[in-house]
Order: structure tokens, then C-alpha cells, then sequence
């Protein structure tokens, strides 16, 4: 399948369902058919309308709608979404609260490049802007990257962490979720024998794949079952002529989307059957619950082929972090140099992505850190995406991550990144997409 022929078939499907919705929505809304009592013709509205919303939102980048926040003196503060480092595969972005002083609790977000944008840890930064300064990861859509900016695998995604945090100085706290879990910790393991005074005062490593076959899941009974060369061939597509990155080799955001919705597919046709029903009602809004959710889950991004490729190869297949046998750059990453970053695990009781002690296995890879600096936490009823956005979060999660930052917080100055901005221009779009 790595032909330009079955990508674009993919975008042509969905851009004529697209179309589709829009005609039905259009043609049922005529004013001259309002004379008419007939309820198909609000159904197919309603229909028409759900259905270009569905298509469109596939290819478009969520912005992060962070306009502002309320700081400790009780007024608003603007926020301003900044590029510290820019990168081809991914940038470093800051959150800058204007009129606000640097803060004592400096925050690096690692966000999963798994199909979504950073965007998904929307609600995880504005929990943690009131207390914290905010950075994270922005990972970019592989199909709009030119060929000629070369790959990108997962030791390249391991060097970019490694650089993002040198640039952020060591008076760091990096939370990390789910996927790039074991990377992050490679990253800091690297950063230990290559650059120790870079190195984070903690990592909190939520939810993430470290040893999979410490639990099995539907995700890693998948990577036990099929080989490299069927996967190559049922996932691996080349960008078509209408992107920036055409003839770039890539597993597809709509591909992984398919395989997202397949999973709960019974549960997903209910909720759009729901909306329908609810638009033609008039009982739904712009951002009502429905459109909030799946605005987020329809927005996919493709990966490079060599880091999706390498993911399922090294991480689930060989278990080279599990093996503390990963190597990046030609150098074989020793985690037992960890010796004084402060490690936090997160996991949830009915994670079914990534299960209870997946994650927690990075515990043991930790030799010659003192226990004194491991924690972990298992929370209870809780999914995989409570553990980073939901509930358990907010109420239990959370406080429980500042605490520990806290608790390892003594380290150097923090090196400045950005400079503050004027606050005098109200009609500033203070947004950015991941």
C-alpha cells in the first residue's frame, strides 16, 4: 500500500463526504421548504450538517483556545502561545501568562505524537497554568513536512526531548504522557552520560508503555501478532501531490483514526446518532459536549513511517527499553545513570491502553536511583485518559504531581526564555494550534 493512489483515495472519500454533508445541510434548508411539514426535511439537515462537521474537522488543526487566565491577584491574564525552539519534526512552545512573574514551578509537557495533536493535553495546561510555567511539545503533521527534511524515528524523537530540556535548564519538571513515556525517559538517561547539569529535577512518566508485556493489552496483543513486513504493508502510505510532504512515507491520521473508532465502534455510532437527533431538535450548540469531544478525537495528524515503524519494532516487539538495551546515536542509553532526577509513576486501574505496570516497570530500571526519589501512584477507576485529563485528574492526579514537584524543587536558577510582552493589545489573537 505505499502508493500516492490509496492516500489520496482516503482524502478524496473524505473530502466528497464532506461535500456530501454540506449539500444535504444546504439543500433541506431553503427557506421556501419551511412551508413544508415534512420531518425528513430537519433530519437531513441535521444529518447534513453533523456529517460536514465529522469530515471537515479530520484535517484541521485544533487551536488551543487558552485566551486567558485569572492569576493570584484576581484579575485576567492574557496568555501568549510562544515558539522557543522550532524544529522541522516538532517545535518547543511556551504558554506566557503576561504580567505574570516567573513562577517558582517550571513545567515541560511531552505530548503523545500517536495520531492526535499536543491539543489533546488541553485541559491538563489549564490545570496547571494557575501554578506552573507551561512548556510543551508540538508535534508536527508529518504530511505537511518536505521530503527533503530527512526522517524521523524515535531515536530523533528521543534527541529532540534531549535538546528541549537543554534548553529549558535543569530547574525543570517534565511530565510525560502515555506514549512518549519511554522516550522521555531515554532522553534522560541520555542527557545523564552525555550532559548531566541538563538533566530535570523530576519526571512524572503518566501512563505510558515502558515494558509492555508486563500487561498484556489489545495494543500489545497487536504488536505480538503481526509482523514488520504485513504492517509495512497495511500501514504504510506515501503523501499525496495536494500536501507539502508529498511522496514522504507515512502511517496516515485517517488510517489510525479507522482504527481508533473500530475499537468502540458500537459506542461511536451511537453518539453521532444522538447528535443528529439533537440538531434537528434545535437542542444543540457550536460547543455543546458532542462537538467538544470529537472536535478533538476527528483531528488526526499522519507520523513518519520510520518513527511508527520503529515504535512498534523497538518499544513493543524487541522491548529494547524494557531491556535497557535502546541505543540513540549509536550510543547505548544506560538508565542505571539516573542517579538523583526525583521518578513519579501515574497508572491507571482500568487503563486499557497502557495497563497497570506498563509504566511502572521504569521503576526497576532505575538502579541506582535512591527509593527515596521513586514514588508511584495507581488510581483507582480510572481510564487512560482520566489519569492526564479527566476527573482523577483534577481531583487526585494533579495535586498529587505538584506535590511531588515540590517536594523536588531545589535546583538552580531557572534560565529565561521568553521576554514578557506589552499588555496593550487587547484584539491580539492569543491562540496557537499544536
Amino acid at each position: 500500500m505505499k502508493y500516492m493512489t490509496t492516500y489520496d483515495m482516503m482524502e478524496t472519500a473524505r473530502n466528497t463526504n464532506a461535500w456530501l454533508g454540506a449539500t444535504a445541510r444546504a439543500m433541506a434548508s431553503y427557506p421556501v421548504f419551511a412551508m413544508s411539514m415534512n420531518p425528513m426535511l430537519p433530519m437531513m439537515a441535521a444529518w447534513g450538517e453533523v456529517t460536514e462537521r465529522t469530515f471537515d474537522r479530520m484535517v484541521v488543526k485544533p487551536d488551543w483556545g487558552i485566551r486567558s487566565i485569572v492569576g493570584a491577584d484576581g484579575t485576567d491574564h492574557l496568555v501568549d502561545v510562544k515558539p522557543v525552539v522550532e524544529r522541522p519534526f516538532g517545535s518547543l512552545m511556551q504558554f506566557f501568562v503576561r504580567r505574570r512573574a516567573p513562577m517558582k514551578r517550571r513545567v515541560l509537557l511531552v505530548a503523545p505524537m500517536s495520531g492526535h495533536y499536543a491539543t489533546l493535553l488541553r485541559s491538563t495546561v489549564l490545570s496547571l497554568l494557575p501554578d506552573c510555567d507551561v512548556y510543551i511539545t508540538d508535534w508536527h503533521n508529518a504530511r505537511d513536512i518536505p521530503v527533503s527534511a530527512g526522517k524521523f524515528d524515535i531515536e530523533d524523537y528521543t534527541l529532540y526531548l534531549a535538546d528541549f530540556m537543554r534548553e529549558l535548564g535543569s530547574d525543570l519538571h517534565v511530565i510525560a504522557v502515555c506514549q512518549p513515556v519511554p522516550l522521555t525517559l531515554a532522553a534522560t538517561a541520555y542527557l545523564a552520560a552525555e550532559d548531566p547539569s541538563a538533566q530535570p529535577r523530576s519526571l512524572t512518566l503518566i501512563g505510558g508503555p515502558v515494558d509492555p508485556d508486563a500487561a498484556a493489552t489489545e495494543v500489545t496483543d497487536f504488536g505480538r501478532r503481526v509482523t514488520m513486513g504485513q504492517l509495512e504493508q497495511l500501514a504504510i502510505q506515501r503523501v499525496g501531490f495536494k500536501f507539502k510532504g508529498a511522496g514522504r512515507l507515512v502511517y496516515p491520521g485517517l488510517l489510525q483514526l479507522q482504527s481508533f473508532i473500530s475499537m468502540n465502534g458500537e459506542r461511536h455510532s451511537k453518539a453521532f446518532s444522538e447528535q443528529i437527533m439533537r440538531v434537528a431538535r434545535g437542542e444543540a450548540s457550536d460547543h455543546d459536549a458532542h462537538n467538544r469531544f470529537y472536535d478533538e478525537y476527528l483531528a488526526v495528524m499522519d507520523m513518519t513511517a520510520e518513527f511508527y515503524l520503529s515504535t512498534v519494532e523497538r518499544i513493543f516487539k524487541n522491548r529494547e527499553i524494557a531491556k535497557n538495551e535502546f541505543v540513540v546515536a549509536g550510543r547505548q542509553v544506560d538508565f542505571g545513570a539516573i542517579t538523583d532526577v526525583a521518578v513519579k509513576i501515574v497508572e491507571g486501574a482500568n487503563d486499557d491502553i497502557s495497563a497497570p505496570g506498563q509504566c511502572l516497570a521504569a521503576l526497576d530500571l532505575l538502579t541506582n536511583l535512591p527509593d527515596s526519589k521513586k514514588a508511584a501512584h495507581l488510581e483507582p477507576g480510572a481510564g487512560h485518559y482520566g489519569i492526564f485529563a479527566g476527573k482523577s485528574w483534577r481531583l487526585n492526579i494533579r495535586p498529587l504531581v505538584l506535590a511531588f514537584i515540590d517536594a523536588n524543587s531545589d535546583g538552580p536558577k531557572a534560565r529565561k526564555v521568553a521576554k514578557p510582552a506589552a499588555d496593550n493589545s487587547e484584539n491580539v489573537i492569543n491562540l496557537a494550534s499544536a
